[in-house]
């Protein structure tokens, strides 16, 4: 029963209770509303409070399964920190060093891919970084990937013309489509004959620069032949640094959950299991024997990073996360650019984890690995983490309220949320007294990010859709350059509007399902106010709140502001 209809029968079952002398003419006219009261009671007990025990037990279950993973998590990054077993010292990493004699033979030819799709406010970006890398030029080649339309291909090919007259081997690659979107773009990329002469390839996003000591601080690693162990190593992931963290709210939101991925979910899974989720392609470093045997890139899902990293996993590659290295990046700062990478984040797993699990699952790899993929990686951090925000903290806590039978215990809705949320959020302290509205936005995207799941497990008709994360390009320090081409300049403009339309379409705005969600929460703490006095409405209608604001749109920089 809605909330609304529930709590207007309450009322009529409840107001002569608040009538400290009840006209006795009356009781012949309460007793239509104390028999609804009664069939409501018996409807309540017998039907909904049944029901519900049942799913709060298995939320309180999966609950306890995310506290102990998070603290496993965590006590294994802690480790590693406490008593300094970071890569580095681990491996005991040493600078390669140039002789007389090799000349530049010691340094292997690295491939660096910059896979592009319209981005034309920070393109030059990835480009310029990767070819001021320290390493010696012969022994390095820039590949740019561009699907882009054929108005900032120009823009993007004039910029590599740039610096092939400064004397770096860069190569500027187009196709004839889209196919398979940025998998299939790299996966076109690895097919060129230049690139047999190289032996790891680092992939960088059009906003990402990284520092110019990158490759003379990780390739180390992969190629000292310390053991065959060792030698396994494959893939090497750095600590992304926001560039717009302090953009605003919703990206320093987003600082906070990327932290506590990067610096514990990743190192732990590098320290304890050799395995981490690779994410967006990004900022990783793979050798490219490996790439191969392990069956090079796919486009059956939207997160070809991931898929490639779990088959690799399988192979026996060993993943190493090096967070002392630092690769700056620019976060959405526009909402609906959120939303859609938040789609893809969520769906794309759920929709890999259904293709996959029964190969990992008779996969000859140790029975702990299998086990931490399906069970840590997939199903704890994938699946059960939105799920549970959802159904039980927006679900089925607030509509508590409702049913007086029952009960759910302290510790369920307050010191194991509060133990799991300062666990994450402690490893960014600068939005420590963030924490209450990080939560509420959180469980507020919850309900976007469970229809993506359900989405990806399904294989429903979004399961494969692939839109690019809008880049603003106002934070970095270096700005794109203004095209000389009148031409040009104008036909981007045309590409402009068609992305900018939609977001003055109130239907497009507004978000139905969490406005819906937001009006349920606001009545079932005025329910509580009135009625249930179970003091949970300070929680309900923050959330609540928070809700409408996401169905609102009131996140986020606009994307039409100039600055």
């Amino acid at each position: 029963m809605p909330p609304l209809m529930h709590l207007s029968f309450q009322c009529i079952g409840v107001l002569p209770q608040f009538l400290v002398h009840p006209i006795p003419g009356l009781l012949q006219s309460r007793l239509p509303a104390r028999m609804a009261n009664l069939a409501w009671a018996w409807f309540r007990v017998k039907v909904i409070a049944p029901p519900m025990r049942v799913l709060i037990t298995v939320s309180m279950a999966m609950l306890v399964m995310q506290m102990f993973e998070k603290l496993f998590m965590t006590g294994i990054a802690l480790y590693v920190k406490v008593f300094n077993r970071k890569p580095g010292k681990v491996y005991k990493w040493e600078p390669l060093v140039q002789d007389e004699e090799s000349s530049d033979a010691v340094f292997p030819v690295v491939l660096v891919q910059i896979p592009m799709y319209n981005e034309k406010e920070v393109y030059h970006l990835s480009i310029e970084a990767a070819c001021k890398l320290s390493w010696p030029k012969h022994r390095l080649i820039v590949q740019v990937l561009d699907d882009s339309d054929e108005a900032i291909k120009e823009l993007v090919r004039a910029e590599c013309a740039k610096w092939a007259k400064k004397g770096v081997d860069i190569r500027y690659e187009v196709r004839s489509d889209r196919k398979g979107y940025k998998a299939g773009a790299l996966k076109e990329g690895m097919k060129h004959n230049y690139v047999r002469r190289c032996e790891f390839v680092a992939i960088f996003d059009s906003d990402f620069q990284p520092d110019a000591d990158f490759l003379v601080r990780i390739v180390p690693f992969l190629v000292i032949p310390f053991s065959n162990y060792n030698n396994r190593r494959v893939l090497f992931l750095f600590l992304h640094s926001a560039v717009n963290a302090s953009k605003c709210l919703m990206t320093r939101m987003q600082e906070m959950s990327l932290n506590y991925h990067f610096t514990v979910e990743q190192q732990a899974g590098s320290s304890a299991f050799a395995f981490f989720g690779f994410n967006g392609s990004t900022a990783g470093v793979w050798r490219i024997t490996a790439l191969n045997d392990s069956g090079g890139w796919n486009t059956r899902t939207t997160v070809e990073d991931m898929d490639l990293a779990v088959r690799a996993c399988l192979k026996g590659w060993k993943f190493v996360y090096v967070g002392d290295v630092k690769v700056k990046s620019e976060l959405p700062s526009n909402f609906a650019a959120y939303r859609f990478q938040q789609h893809r984040w969520s769906c794309g797993p759920a929709n890999l984890f259904r293709k996959m699990a029964i190969e990992i699952i008779q996969n000859k790899v140790s029975l702990l690995k299998r086990l931490h993929i399906i069970y840590n990686f997939f199903f704890l951090g994938k699946i059960v983490a939105h799920t549970l925000s959802l159904t039980f903290f927006c679900g089925l806590i607030p509509l508590s309220v409702l049913v007086p039978e029952i009960s759910i215990p302290a510790w369920a809705m307050v010191y194991v949320p509060c133990l799991i949320t300062i666990a994450k959020a402690i490893e960014t302290p600068r939005s420590f007294h963030l924490v209450v509205i990080w939560v509420l936005f959180e469980n507020a995207m919850s309900l976007h990010r469970f229809k993506a799941i359900i989405t990806g497990l399904l294989e429903a008709k979004r399961a494969n859709e692939w839109v690019v994360t809008q880049k603003r390009g106002d934070d970095h320090e270096v700005k794109a350059p203004r095209c000389a081409n009148e031409d040009v300049e104008s036909s981007l403009l045309v590409i402009d509007a068609p992305m900018r339309k939609p977001l003055r379409n109130i239907g497009k705005r507004f978000h139905v399902g969490e406005i819906g969600v937001g009006a349920v929460l606001l009545s079932c703490g005025l329910y509580d106010v009135l009625v249930a006095k179970k003091r949970y409405f300070v929680y309900i209608f923050l959330q609540g709140i928070a809700f409408l604001v996401v169905g609102f749109d009131y996140v986020g920089v606009p994307a039409e502001r100039s600055e």
